[in-house]
């Protein structure tokens, strides 16, 4: 799609933001009309693109005013304007635009509540795109009738372009009566605020206006790539590993699931390949990319990944070879803390027990992986990459059992 002669809008959106914007001003130039960029965290100055920090994971006031500078952006646009929209992780949160009748707040608790019962970021998706003016393809409606160009960097298990950043420039096949089907099926549908489920309600009897849907006339002048996944960031690890003089072996690139679980499973599988040599024999790295979810039922810190390390600690007390196991998240932070993830061997525990720690089941029934990790020093801190594509697991044996 040619630039054209009209105005050139860019919109950055998400984790990645200014990275995105300025790859974009570096290559576009003097063309960039107006732009806004939407991250979490602040970077680099741009020259044409204007820079909003907003927060993340639960939306705040100052996203709500970016939203709204994106509106005002988009108003007035004509047919041969074109729109550049580069989306990342974390967008849904970064730019929160609830619609009349629901308050900021009351759409940061229902994102609160469903985070913390384990919901997938699929079916937080749903309930947001729903509850939104700019999400599920409503950004390329109000952009209409200007062109739009949505180039994507994916934090999605399975790279589901309507559920990346809750797909503003994407068709939405979910409907109002999904997203009341989350919140049923988390048990919240009795604790989300009354204005929420109002809404959702009052969509699914035909009173509130759908997202856009495939077949919208709104999509012929839209078009949205795919541009980065986990896929690519799994890829390079395994050439990295093999750089090492390690045997790579992708397990997968849709990890999902209860982070604890995930993570006795992959140090099951790391087992078998140090005691059988199956399915890859020593020196091996397994890696798998994904993104798992924690039921929150203590008052602890820390995020799936260190929840991951936690629990893979526990099995690999009993390994019968060398191994080390290492959960990351992407962006550089993982759920509520500091870090981006955590690392175990099967050395954790004792050197635990030594510090006077508390067994590692009890940071687990807290959800206080931080408060585990911490203090053994194995937590992985990098601060925001400038990049979200989902999480990263790294198990590493150097050789077989009794070698």
């Amino acid at each position: 799609m040619p630039l054209g002669r009209g105005r050139v809008i860019v919109l950055a959106l998400g984790k990645a933001a200014i990275a995105m914007a300025a790859a974009a001003e570096e290559v576009l130039g003097g063309r960039v009309d107006r732009g806004l960029a939407v991250a979490s965290a602040a970077g680099r100055d741009l020259r044409r693109i204007a820079v909003r920090v907003t927060g993340h994971p639960l939306p705040d006031a100052r996203g709500l005013a970016a939203a709204e500078e994106v509106e005002a952006l988009l108003r007035g646009l004509r047919a041969h304007d074109l729109v550049l929209v580069l989306v990342s992780g974390g967008a849904s949160a970064l730019l929160p635009a609830p619609v009349p009748g629901v308050s900021l707040a009351d759409k940061a608790d229902v994102t609160s509540q469903l985070l913390r019962a384990g919901a997938t970021i699929g079916e937080l998706n749903t309930v947001r795109k729903h509850l939104s003016r700019l999400k599920g393809g409503s950004l390329a409606r109000a952009a209409a009738p200007a062109r739009v160009i949505a180039l994507v960097l994916s934090d999605v298990v399975g790279d589901d372009l309507s559920t990346i950043a809750s797909g503003p420039t994407v068709a939405d096949h979910t409907t109002y009566a999904d997203a009341l089907r989350v919140l049923e099926e988390r048990g919240l549908r009795a604790t989300a605020p009354a204005s929420v489920v109002r809404h959702l309600e009052a969509g699914t009897r035909g009173e509130v206006p759908e997202t856009p849907k495939p077949r919208d006339a709104v999509f012929r002048r839209v078009k949205t790539l795919l541009i980065g996944s986990n896929r690519l960031s799994v890829e390079a690890a395994a050439r990295e590993a093999r750089g090492q003089g390690f045997r790579p072996l992708v397990l997968t690139t849709r990890l999902e699931g209860e982070a604890r679980e995930a993570a006795r499973v992959l140090v099951s599988v790391l087992r078998e390949c140090v005691e059988s040599g199956l399915p890859a024999a020593p020196p091996v790295c397994l890696l798998a990319g994904g993104e798992t979810t924690v039921t929150v039922r203590g008052a602890g810190r820390g995020g799936r990944n260190q929840e991951m390390a936690v629990a893979g600690a526990i099995p690999l007390a009993s390994f019968p070879a060398e191994a080390v196991m290492a959960c990351l998240a992407t962006d550089g932070v993982d759920g509520a803390s500091e870090a981006a993830g955590g690392v175990a061997d099967r050395t954790s525990l004792a050197r635990a027990r030594a510090l006077g720690l508390a067994p590692a089941e009890e940071f687990l029934a807290g959800n206080d992986s931080s408060g585990f990790l911490g203090p053994l020093g194995d937590l992985i801190v990098t601060g925001p990459t400038g990049t979200n594509v989902v999480d990263l697991a790294v198990l590493l044996a150097p050789a077989r059992a009794g070698v």
